[in-house]
């Protein structure tokens, strides 16, 4: 692999202001387990696929950037939906360690994606990683420095997501903050040359205004390079003011999936509550990171 490849800049996912906007939809079995919850039931490929294409004609006009995985869907949207100029292709990279229902417990490449997926049009590769203050830091270092190589040598940007775990001592003697983690997993991770640092909410958004904005603020001061909010683990209402606080503290952004279309799983005729419940959350968010947003170039 040629590793002079020059890869775009984060324009290429990026709204015109310089913050990001962008919308996740590359969960895999976690989605199947929401259908489920959701009185769906246990729905076949088919219908995830669906689901997703249905996300991605909503929501991507609308959106700066576009995640999806190679599963389920990757194809159609990129030839199939008419996703605009202006909206960046990421793909997932990663391999997921998850049981039926459960957790995503580790992660590696994907060596499909690496090896065979034709990445014509995609802008980005993202990469999640469960981090943990356990025997596999070092390697989990080294996976993230590949991941960015990889990316690199293929000309487009690199997404990290580290996502925060307690190793079972730490839940076993009370001493797990999740909060210190983020913190602790942003120093290590986000110094490897990542295009952007895709970071958990601070207090899982539940805190005031002026508690959303500090912890924001001490999140700021340990990260490298531009960074971003996910929505996983917060709840819809709480995202628009935890992105608004990160924001104001030196976030360039989001990239959101469950915040946006979680309420909409299941849902008898999905563009219609696409259009009805998602779109217009995803223009208030927009117009947050338009308005307070550190565009990625002063990051």
């Amino acid at each position: 692999m040629n590793d002079t490849v020059t890869a775009p800049t984060l324009d290429a996912i990026a709204r015109p202001t310089g913050a990001l906007a962008m919308v996740a939809m590359d969960q895999r079995e976690s989605l199947r387990a929401m259908f489920d919850a959701a009185g769906a039931g246990r729905p076949a490929d088919d219908v995830l696929v669906r689901f997703k294409l249905d996300v991605a004609e909503a929501l991507g006009p609308i959106a700066s950037g576009f995640l999806i995985d190679r599963h389920y869907g990757f194809a159609a949207v990129r030839d199939d939906v008419a996703l605009p100029a202006t909206t960046g292709l990421i793909l997932a990279a990663d391999a997921l360690t998850q049981a039926d229902g459960g957790p995503v417990e580790e992660t590696d490449l994907d060596e499909v994606v690496l090896a065979q997926t034709d990445l014509a049009g995609v802008s980005a590769l993202k990469l999640l990683v469960i981090w943990r203050r356990d025997d596999k830091r070092e390697q989990r270092i080294r996976l993230v420095e590949r991941f960015v190589a990889e990316a690199k040598a293929r000309g487009v940007l690199s997404v990290l997501e580290p996502v925060v775990r307690a190793t079972e001592a730490e839940l076993a003697d009370g001493s797990w903050d999740m909060d210190v983690a983020i913190r602790e997993a942003a120093a290590e991770l986000s110094t490897r040359g990542q295009s952007l640092y895709k970071v958990q909410v601070p207090l899982a958004g539940t805190g005031t205004p002026d508690e959303q904005y500090e912890a924001s603020v001490a999140l700021n001061e340990v990260i490298t390079g531009p960074w971003v909010v996910l929505s996983q683990g917060v709840e819809r209402d709480a995202f628009l003011p935890a992105v608004e606080a990160a924001c104001r503290a030196g976030a360039s952004g989001f990239l959101a999936g469950r915040a946006l279309w979680s309420d909409v799983v299941g849902e008898q005729d999905v563009p219609a509550a696409l259009r009805s419940l998602s779109v217009p959350r995803l223009q208030r968010l927009t117009e947050v990171v338009d308005r307070e947003a550190r565009p990625w170039t002063e990051a």
